[in-house]
């Protein structure tokens, strides 16, 4: 099962439509009430980017101008409010992605799928760096989520809690790649390391290129 395309795909939008949900709002208190919330932590928000944002929710219908505020010599500002197709848009792209698992491309997947270009050794010493980097971040979650707990219900903190599961399975399958480099029980590590020595390809690394 697929997600469904969707007229706008920016997550920035979703965010946007979610807020609104809350109370109508105009977009200088939507960017505040997200950072607020702390949606910055978990999604990329580019703030100079929300009003071509709210232009584009509000030609597809999903939002509208609900009052225009003025305050003295202030600039008029406008108040947007979530439409009904708004809501709806935002109920069906929520549960589109809770529900369907996407395959996501992190940057971190495309390093190991060409880390053949560097020798073992140096990889080894490479993850090692980034294995400390990871404890430390690890460390620092733990000690976040605990506060956190302190003093908001469970329900406004999952995305930490996910954050920091995630972190915690990379550290873990990290230190166990190099702990196989380190003691050399990585299948065909051996060929690798003669390749980068010799320039040789070794003759399972061709096998595999067949294939």
């Amino acid at each position: 099962m697929a997600v469904k395309r969707r007229k706008l795909s920016n997550p920035l939008a979703l965010v946007v439509l979610t807020t609104l949900w809350q109370k109508p709002m105009h977009p200088y208190e939507i960017a505040q009430t997200m950072r607020r919330q702390g949606k910055d932590t978990s999604t990329r928000i580019n703030y100079g980017s929300l009003y071509t944002v709210m232009q584009n929710l509000e030609k597809h219908g999903f939002v509208e101008v609900a009052d225009v505020e003025r305050q003295g010599n202030r600039p008029e500002r406008t108040v947007y409010g979530i439409t009904d197709a708004g809501r709806e848009e935002m109920i069906h792209w929520l549960s589109d992605l809770m529900a369907v698992p996407a395959k996501e491309y992190p940057i971190f997947e495309t390093a190991l799928s060409l880390m053949g270009a560097l020798p073992p050794d140096e990889v080894e010493r490479l993850l090692g760096e980034r294995l400390s980097s990871l404890e430390v971040e690890v460390a620092g979650g733990r000690a976040v989520l605990e506060k956190l707990h302190e003093t908001l219900p469970r329900l406004f903190v999952v995305e930490v809690e996910y954050h920091l599961h995630m972190l915690e399975a990379q550290t873990e399958w990290v230190r166990g790649f190099v702990r196989e480099l380190q003691d050399g029980s990585l299948p065909d590590v051996e060929g690798w390391r003669r390749f980068h020595e010799t320039g040789e390809v070794p003759p399972e690394f061709t096998e595999v290129d067949q294939q």
